[in-house]
C-alpha cells in the first residue's frame, strides 16, 4: 500500500452505504454483502462491481441480531469471527480499497447497526 491510496488519517477508503441510496461515481468499487437481494432495487440501479455473499451473516447470527442496536455489541464480536473464515476475501477487498474507494452496500434500515458497518470498521482497523 502506498501513502497516496490512504485518506489522511492513513487509513483505508472502505464507506458502507445502503442499497436504496443512490449509486455515486466517487463510491469506486461497490459490493453487497447481504444473502439476498435488496426487495426492489433493480441491478442497474444497484450498480455493483460484486455480490459477496459468503461475506454476510450467517442465517443464525442474522436471526439472533434481529436488528437490535442492544445487541450490536454482541453482533460485532460473533461477526467478526465468522468473518475470520474468509481472511483471502477479506484481503481481496483491502486490496481494492488501497487502490481506490470501497462501497459496502448493505439493505438494513438501521445505518448504524449493521454486518456493513462492522464489515467497514475490521477492513479500516486491519
Amino acid at each position: 500500500m502506498t501513502p497516496e491510496t490512504l485518506t489522511p488519517g492513513g487509513e483505508l477508503d472502505v464507506r458502507a452505504k445502503r442499497a436504496y441510496d443512490p449509486a455515486e461515481a466517487g463510491d469506486g468499487y461497490r459490493v453487497l454483502i447481504d444473502h439476498v437481494w435488496p426487495r426492489g432495487v433493480t441491478r442497474e440501479r444497484a450498480r455493483l462491481d460484486q455480490w459477496a455473499r459468503e461475506l454476510a451473516p450467517t442465517d443464525e447470527l442474522r436471526k439472533w441480531f434481529d436488528h437490535d442496536p442492544a445487541r450490536f455489541a454482541e453482533f460485532r464480536r460473533r461477526y467478526r469471527e465468522e468473518l475470520a473464515e474468509h481472511s483471502e476475501r477479506l484481503d481481496e477487498l483491502r486490496g481494492r480499497a488501497a487502490s481506490g474507494p470501497l462501497t459496502i452496500v448493505y439493505a438494513a434500515r438501521d445505518r448504524e447497526h449493521n454486518n456493513a458497518v462492522v464489515l467497514s470498521e475490521l477492513l479500516r482497523d486491519s
